[in-house]
């Protein structure tokens, strides 16, 4: 049964707005006025591909922990033996927001009309990606779309928690390094003129110090927004070249190939891959399938490009294990694994190991690298501040000299 969306006046004249199901618009009026309202707009809640809700919005409905909380709640329900319709319409009525509300209103009209879950799932892609979908779609396939959609929870959830903890462990050191950025451009254009520019009308000669300080200032306080505005439109030509295929997909091998952020971004996908990969391959989705679905999910089109090469390998025979073990941007413990998979038959739990080992080894290395940074950049940052005291109190020292 199709949902609507109603605005309509009470008896007092107040206005009030939401949805109900019925079989037409006429319908739908007809309900409202037998509630004594009188519908002002009723309105069909379409979703297609273009009019979901996270294309009409600018942000989506579900953000990434939102999913998982909604979809372990939804697996709570669907495993306690509520039919998926109930479980929709008790989850439609807790939603915590009006757009919310209408998504499941929506999924819940569709479920209603006959279609599968995974497909009415499709009518909103922006929240519901193809990993979730096929996932959903192969636990309606087998019977046990609980326990599928609580593997899904628990996928979404360490995801969320892997992302967490990387940006978290960059977060303390991207704040420093703009702080004495900051702080050092405020030195440089103020202070140190203001401060140093009082020896200047001396005929004297200056400490080399300052004299380098005082013309840096200068180079800053004339140039400096020749400066800043090169480094914006470098940074957006760049942005720009990225949303091209072939550029986006070298800039993104180069990454790969830096010392320390190659080697988390390697990580980072290679577990997101090998964890998506075991999810639907253990949920019953054919693996030239699951290898399409994992490949998309990469943010790094190098790799994407070289899992859509294994699954190009794997389509013509060969084992996964080799595919992924001629692909050198992947790490050697994910074959590993997939190896040991393929020979005892136990393909998903052996990736999900792999995911697992990587995940914690990302969570590792980020953790280090902002544990090593952190001092780095204090340090760096006292040294530039000193140096700029120094340029400043050096001519002081050097007067009382004189003046002595």
């Amino acid at each position: 049964m199709p949902a609507y969306r109603f605005e309509a006046l009470d008896a007092a004249g107040k206005a009030q707005d939401g949805l109900l199901e019925a079989d037409n618009a006429k319908a739908a009026r007809s309900q409202l006025r037998a509630r004594a309202l009188v519908p002002l707009a009723v309105t069909p809640v379409a979703m297609t591909a273009a009019d979901a809700p996270g294309a009409r919005f600018t942000r989506r409905v579900f953000g990434a922990t939102g999913l998982a909380v909604w979809t372990r709640q939804l697996a709570g329900l669907v495993a306690a033996g509520l039919p998926l319709e109930r479980a929709l319409a008790a989850l439609a009525d807790e939603a915590e927001t009006p757009r919310q509300r209408e998504l499941l209103a929506h999924l819940k009209s569709e479920v209603n009309a006959g279609s599968p879950f995974a497909r009415a799932l499709a009518t909103a892609p922006r929240e519901f990606d193809e990993v979730y979908r096929a996932v959903v779609a192969a636990g309606e396939g087998s019977g046990a779309l609980g326990a599928v959609l609580e593997r899904l929870a628990d996928d979404l959830e360490q995801q969320q928690a892997l992302r967490a903890k990387v940006r978290g462990a960059m977060a303390y050191p991207a704040i420093v390094s703009v702080v004495a950025l900051v702080i050092v451009v405020v030195l440089m254009t103020w202070v140190v003129p203001q401060v140093a520019g009082v020896f200047t009308s001396s005929r004297r000669a200056l400490p080399g110090l300052t004299v380098a300080m005082l013309a840096l200032s200068a180079f800053v306080r004339q140039w400096g927004w020749a400066v800043a505005l090169a480094a914006a439109g470098g940074s957006a030509l760049f942005v720009l070249a990225r949303r091209g295929e072939a550029f986006r997909e070298r800039s993104d091998g180069w990454t790969l190939r830096l010392p320390l952020l190659g080697r988390l971004a390697r990580g980072y996908n290679a577990a997101r891959f090998g964890g998506t990969l075991a999810l639907l391959a253990g949920a019953g989705v054919p693996i030239l399938k699951a290898l399409q679905a994992a490949a998309e999910t990469l943010g790094n089109r190098a790799m994407r490009a070289d899992a859509l090469d294994a699954l190009v390998q794997v389509r013509e025979g060969a084992p996964l294990a080799s595919a992924l073990a001629a692909k050198k941007r992947f790490p050697a413990l994910l074959a590993m694994f997939a190896r040991l998979g393929e020979q005892t038959g136990q393909l998903p739990q052996m990736l999900q190991r792999a995911s697992t080992q990587l995940s914690a080894e990302v969570q590792r290395r980020a953790m280090s690298a902002a544990t090593l940074l952190e001092p780095i950049l204090i340090v760096v940052m006292a040294v530039v501040v000193l140096l700029i005291m120094l340029a400043v109190l050096l001519p002081i020292i050097q007067l009382n000299t004189w003046v002595r």
